[in-house]
């Protein structure tokens, strides 16, 4: 039966793909890629030529009930994004929802996303956590901080290196300066860092050290005993 298989990419070694993955995307008739120069590349380092279509933001509320007809009727599609896994604050929900409708079969394989490794080198309890992806840019910004604020979990942001040092400010006006943090940036690259302190400490930090590279930060959940305290 022809399916709908999500294929995660490195979202740096290009190691760490798995052996899967390059069956997989070898053997589809159709690679639907975020950026096609991009996983052009990828895809010829390990010799793989099959034909790509461009899925993105820009496009994907327009091709899903068709590349959904597609695949029902034989053709054997793979979903990358630019890194890591796609619908993971990347393109992918809507075909996946699509595809789910009419029953089309769907498979995610598992592989590199970069908030697993970020949390468990965190340090921070992850036994429990919640995932924010980008935080709004503009309009409901501050209100999903102030809920935020709340959060008994480990949460989980991706950020623009451009946008790390207001970040923490606001974590700081809104979670308080004592606020456990970690930053890690260029996982999986030459270059990967985690900074861990608390929330004053890496906007020091940050300030001195001018963040690059893509960014997750893994923030702690409101302690117990700060619960009916003002943050």
């Amino acid at each position: 039966m022809a399916k709908l298989t999500i294929v995660p990419t490195p979202v740096g070694n290009l190691e760490d793909i798995t052996l899967r993955a390059i069956r997989v995307l070898k053997e589809a008739d159709l690679i639907l890629a975020e950026d096609t120069r991009t996983t052009g590349n990828l895809l010829k380092h390990f010799d793989i030529q099959n034909k790509m279509q461009s899925h993105h933001k820009f496009n994907e509320h327009q091709t899903v009930e068709q590349l959904a007809a597609r695949i029902s009727g034989g053709e054997d599609i793979a979903l990358v994004s630019d890194a890591g896994t796609p619908a993971i604050s990347d393109p992918g929900f809507l075909l996946v929802r699509e595809c789910v409708r009419v029953g089309v079969a769907v498979e995610c394989l598992p592989g590199a996303t970069a908030f697993v490794p970020a949390l468990v080198a965190s340090g921070l309890p992850n036994d429990r956590f919640c995932f924010e992806g980008f935080l709004p840019q503009k309009k409901g910004r501050l209100t999903r901080l102030k809920e935020l604020a709340l959060e008994e979990r480990t949460m989980i942001f991706y950020e623009s290196p451009f946008r790390l040092l207001k970040t923490l400010m606001q974590f700081a006006e809104h979670m308080g300066i004592d606020r456990e943090v970690s930053v890690s940036r260029e996982i999986s690259k030459i270059h990967e860092e985690t900074v861990r302190g608390t929330v004053n400490e890496l906007i020091s930090h940050f300030s001195v050290n001018e963040p690059k590279g893509e960014i997750v930060i893994v923030l702690g959940g409101l302690k117990e005993k700060h619960k009916n305290k003002d943050i």
